[in-house]
C-alpha cells in the first residue's frame, strides 16, 4: 500500500517545512501582524501541496485504487485540496497588500475587496462539487494559476520601487515567492490545460506528471528557506553570522564523515567487513591530524557563502540598525505609529543599544522614501 519514492520524501519534507515556519511565525508574530498573516498562508499552502498528488501519489502504491474502494476518503482529500486551494485564493492577496504595500496590490488590504474574494471562494468550492470538472474546477485552476501569476509580477514590481535597505528585502521575497508563484502557475495552468484539452490519465511515473509533481514540490521547498531566511535577517540581527557559523562547522562536519565513509566503504566493498571498519578508524584519527587545514578550508567556504559577514562591532551596530528599521516599517503599515507601538518601539531602542538621534533618522530616511514612492506610484 505504502512506498518510499523521493519525491514522495520531498513533499513531505516541504509540507513540513511550511508548517514549521507557520507555526514559528504565528507564535512570535503581533496580532494582525504581516508574520501572522504569512503563517495563516503557509499553513494553506501546506495543506493544499500536503492532499495533492505530488504527496499522495508517491507515497500510495496504488492511490486510484485506494480511493475507488474507499470513496469516502478520496472524498475527504479533495474536499481537503480544493479548501486549501481556495483558502490561499482567500488570504494570498491580502498578504501581499500587507506585506508589499505598493499601489498594485493596494486594493486587496480594503474591507469590501476582500469580502469578494471570500464570496468567490465560496461560490468555487460549491461548482467543484456539483458542476462538471470542465466547469467547477477548471474555474478553481483559472483561479489559482491567475493569482499566483499575479502575486510574482507583484513582487518583482516592489523589488523594483524599493530603495536601500528595504531594496534588499524585497528581492528576497522577490525571489522566494517569485520562485514559489511561478512554479505553481505552472501547475495550475497545466492542470488547467489537461481538463480543458481532455488528456488521458497518466501514471504518477509518467514523465509528465514527474515534471508536474517536481515544480508542485520544489516551488515550495525552496521558497520556504528563503523566506526564513529574509525575514530573519531583518528580525534577528546576528543571523548572517549565526548562518556563517554554520555553514563553516557543517563543512567540517560534512568533510570528516565524506572521508570516513569513503575509506571505510572502498575498504569493506574490495577487501572484507572487518578492515572496511578498522579503515575507517584510521581515517577518522588521520583527519584529526588534518583538522585545522579542514577548518581553513571550512572558512574560505563559508567567506564565499556569505561574503561581507564578518563578527566586527561595525557589522553589529548595521544589523542592529536594520533590526530597528524593520520594527519601525511594520509599525508603520497601520498608517501610523500609536502609542502602543511608540512604546514597544523606544524599549527596542533601549535593547539594541541605539541611540534617539539615530532613531530618528531612521524615522525620517523612511517618512521620506514613503512621500517618494507616493508620488512616483501617482505618477
Amino acid at each position: 500500500m505504502f512506498q518510499i519514492h523521493p519525491l514522495g520524501i520531498l513533499s513531505l519534507a516541504a509540507v513540513l517545512m511550511s508548517w514549521g515556519l507557520a507555526v514559528v511565525l504565528f507564535r512570535t508574530g503581533l496580532p494582525g501582524s504581516v508574520g501572522r498573516r504569512l503563517a495563516v498562508v503557509l499553513i494553506f499552502e501546506g495543506m493544499t501541496l500536503g492532499s495533492s498528488g505530488a504527496l499522495t501519489g508517491y507515497w500510495l502504491s496504488s492511490p486510484d485504487e485506494l480511493f475507488m474502494q474507499h470513496p469516502r476518503v478520496g472524498l475527504v482529500v479533495s474536499a481537503i485540496h480544493f479548501f486549501g486551494d481556495l483558502g490561499m485564493l482567500v488570504l494570498y492577496p491580502p498578504f501581499l497588500a500587507a506585506a508589499l504595500r505598493t499601489k498594485l496590490v493596494r486594493p486587496f488590504g480594503k474591507k469590501g475587496v476582500r469580502v469578494v474574494l471570500l464570496m468567490t471562494a465560496i461560490l468555487i468550492y460549491a461548482a467543484v462539487f456539483s458542476t462538471p470538472e470542465e466547469f467547477g474546477i477548471a474555474s478553481l485552476y483559472l483561479a489559482m494559476a491567475a493569482v499566483f501569476l499575479f502575486a510574482m509580477v507583484a513582487a518583482i514590481h516592489a523589488w523594483h520601487l524599493a530603495t536601500g535597505i528595504e531594496r534588499t528585502r524585497a528581492l528576497i521575497f522577490a525571489l522566494a515567492f517569485g520562485f514559489r508563484d511561478l512554479c505553481w502557475t505552472y501547475v495550475y495552468s497545466v492542470a488547467l490545460i489537461s481538463i480543458w484539452a481532455d488528456l488521458p490519465e497518466r501514471p504518477p511515473d509518467d514523465p509528465f506528471w514527474l515534471v508536474h509533481s517536481s515544480a508542485y514540490i520544489f516551488g515550495t521547498l525552496v521558497a520556504v528557506p528563503l523566506i526564513a531566511y529574509g525575514i530573519l535577517r531583518t528580525q534577528l540581527f546576528d543571523i548572517d553570522l549565526r548562518i556563517r557559523w554554520t555553514i563553516k562547522q557543517s563543512t567540517v562536519a560534512a568533510a570528516i564523515l565524506s572521508i570516513v565513509f569513503l575509506v571505510s566503504e572502498g575498504a569493506s566493498q574490495f577487501l572484507s567487513a572487518e578492515l572496511g571498519n578498522v579503515a575507517g578508524l584510521l581515517a577518522a584519527a588521520v583527519v584529526m591530524f588534518f583538522l585545522a587545514p579542514l577548518q581553513r578550508f571550512a572558512e574560505r567556504v563559508a567567506s564565499a557563502a556569505m561574503p561581507n559577514t564578518e563578527n566586527t562591532p561595525e557589522y553589529t551596530a548595521f544589523r542592529k540598525m536594520q533590526v530597528y528599521e524593520a520594527a519601525v516599517i511594520e509599525a508603520q503599515e497601520g498608517g501610523g505609529i500609536s502609542e502602543k507601538e511608540r512604546a514597544l518601539l523606544n524599549r527596542l531602542r533601549d535593547s539594541l543599544g541605539i541611540c534617539e538621534s539615530d532613531a530618528r533618522s531612521i524615522e525620517h530616511q523612511l517618512n521620506s522614501q514613503v512621500s517618494g514612492l507616493v508620488q512616483v506610484q501617482g505618477t
